[in-house]
């Protein structure tokens, strides 16, 4: 499992710009859509798109993580939802506070669907995400990439990702 972490971000030093998040959902030549918070009437898209990340899940069971999530404000699902109103990608971005380090956004899940890949989606996604992020006060945003996705690390150091370094994952079964 590789971590990818983004360096210090200033968005501590000046306040926050409204027109950021009008930039950001301006419809470009590329994407001509919105990103906005998931629904519960988007579990079941997200549900399936989690299958194209290796991570099948039931329509049932997104809906059952979206609902604990629901009001916790550390804690949101940005979706990419097309003109055509059919969502292409979500991402699910997080704040990961620890003992032993500063809060730092985490991204727990970003996926564009096979179809719509190479249309700036995933990067309206991330940039969301980020906006998010500095909304909360964070200063740094993560994620986890397996080995294996080569394509998605390329992704995340156009949009100046760093991979800070390499470790083993473990879980056990409670």
């Amino acid at each position: 499992m590789i971590s990818i972490t983004l360096g210090r971000l200033p968005c501590l030093r000046r306040p926050f710009d409204d027109r950021a998040v009008l930039r950001m959902n301006a419809p470009s030549s590329a994407f001509a859509g919105e990103i906005r918070p998931a629904q519960e009437a988007d579990c079941a898209r997200i549900a399936e798109l989690a299958g194209q990340l290796s991570y099948p899940s039931t329509p049932e069971e997104v809906t059952q993580r979206m609902t604990e999530m629901k009001g916790d404000a550390d804690h949101l699902v940005f979706v990419a939802e097309l003109a055509t109103g059919e969502i292409a990608g979500w991402i699910a971005v997080f704040v990961y506070r620890t003992v032993e380090a500063d809060a730092r956004a985490e991204v727990s899940g970003l996926v564009v669907d096979e179809r719509f890949r190479s249309q700036r989606i995933g990067e309206r996604l991330l940039a969301r995400s980020e906006e998010w992020a500095r909304e909360r006060g964070c200063d740094v945003i993560g994620l986890r990439s397996n080995v294996i996705r080569e394509r998605a690390h390329a992704f995340y150091e156009r949009h100046g990702y760093r991979h800070i370094k390499t470790q083993k994952s473990f879980r056990k079964t409670l």
